[in-house]
């Protein structure tokens, strides 16, 4: 009997996949899957030349590609979007997170829709509230749940390690905005956590080649805040951020309810209305189509039904569109000329939730006189950009802030 009988050859002929012991540093319940998974491709017959050991080294870094827990948050006002590297933005749900309070002791109820369904409608012992204001963390420690229970959702089993994860964050937000985010982020269980300015997130969710050396103009329209900036050769030349927002629509609408028709409506209301039939022009006939609404009735404080028109909506954003086209024009008259003509030829790109705001588009467009687009997934481009930041991170590491 020679040495390849004995199972001790070193030439690799007759060598077998399971003679050869694997040493892993520590037992997590996940390399159980690794190891079934090892013993069934040995079984099938692979292995036995050097070329499939080869083949089978693929197969496990392609695995371990696949497990990999890194992705990127989109911590928006009104929604957060998870994008998992690989994979895409696989969530989608309201920044909204109901407690029930017992005792001064806030215990968890619900987050995301089903916490939305509560808003407005919840009794003394639960409240519902909305722990992103303006872009930044309002209440530092519902965040850090919210942010927990999305990290769990999107990854229902154990994984290897704790999450790299990187978060969009509004340009105008302060140093200190800027920590609690970061660090909300790490107490919910990244391993790292990094920051990238909306506008850069936006514009390459958008696909707009931001890289090149030409000016490219962003708006980017949230819920609590609007990104304005001008990038160029991968970086912002100028950048401005104003809060307002989908939020502040919905104020405008609410106040003008109660002062024009002496009708109390909540935010769930004002934000249907302005989802249906809300514009940022006047329509062309006086009126436009009309809606009905349900408040309370300010005068006699019982509930009533009433018929509102485009043109009250048109009437009650026009304070929150006229401040966004403001915002646009200051950009456009802080460019340098070399890249305001760029601009001049490229238009303005339109991205975030109020960006679907009837007509703004045309507003803006009779404001500035420039092309004005929006983005396919306008919804999604902050989201989309920033897990491409993950993806490509070795070439847009300039925008990625680990270390404030």
């Amino acid at each position: 009997m020679n040495n390849c009988d004995r199972g001790g050859c070193k030439c690799g002929q007759n060598a077998r996949i399971d003679a050869v012991p694997i040493v892993f540093p520590a037992f997590h319940p996940d390399w159980a899957v690794l190891i079934s998974f090892r013993q069934n491709v040995a079984r099938l017959g692979f292995g036995t030349d050097r070329e499939s050991g080869f083949r089978q080294m693929s197969i496990f870094g392609n695995l371990g590609g696949l497990l990999s827990a890194d992705m990127a948050i989109d911590l928006g006002t009104a929604n957060t979007l998870v994008y998992v590297k690989g994979r895409g933005v696989i969530l989608s749900e309201p920044s909204v997170v109901a407690y029930h309070v017992k005792d001064g002791v806030k215990k968890v109820l619900a987050v995301g829709e089903d916490a939305k369904l509560m808003l407005g409608r919840t009794p003394g012992s639960i409240e519902a509230i909305r722990p992103m204001r303006e872009g930044v963390i309002a209440d530092f420690d519902t965040a850090e749940e919210m942010i927990k229970h999305f990290i769990r959702k999107v990854h229902k089993r154990s994984t290897f390690s704790k999450p790299k994860i990187i978060v969009c964050v509004p340009h105008g937000a302060t140093p200190v905005e800027k920590r609690a985010i970061r660090q909300s982020v790490l107490s919910a269980g990244a391993r790292r956590a990094g920051l990238i300015a909306e506008p850069i997130a936006a514009a390459i969710g958008a696909g707009m080649p931001i890289t090149d050396p030409t000016g490219n103009m962003v708006v980017d329209i949230g819920g609590g805040t609007t990104e304005v900036a001008v990038l160029s050769l991968g970086d912002i030349v100028y950048a401005r951020s104003v809060r307002v927002g989908g939020d502040r629509m919905d104020e405008g609408i609410v106040s003008y309810l109660r002062r024009q028709q002496n009708l109390l409506v909540g935010e769930t209301t004002a934000e249907r209305i302005k989802t249906s039939i809300g514009t940022a022009r006047m329509p062309d006939d006086g009126r436009g189509t009309s809606m009905q609404i349900r408040g309370r009735d300010l005068l006699n404080g019982v509930p009533k039904e009433i018929e509102v028109t485009q043109a009250q909506i048109a009437e009650s954003l026009a304070e929150p569109v006229q401040q966004i086209c403001e915002a646009v024009m200051t950009a456009l008259e802080t460019t340098p000329p070399d890249l305001a003509a760029d601009i001049v030829d490229r238009g303005v790109m339109l991205t975030g939730g109020g960006a679907l705001l009837g007509d703004l588009d045309l507003a803006l467009r009779e404001q500035t006189g420039l092309a004005v687009s929006i983005a396919d997934e306008s919804l999604n481009c902050v989201a989309l950009g920033t897990g491409k930041a993950l993806e490509y991170e070795k070439q847009l590491r300039h925008a990625i802030d680990y270390d404030s």
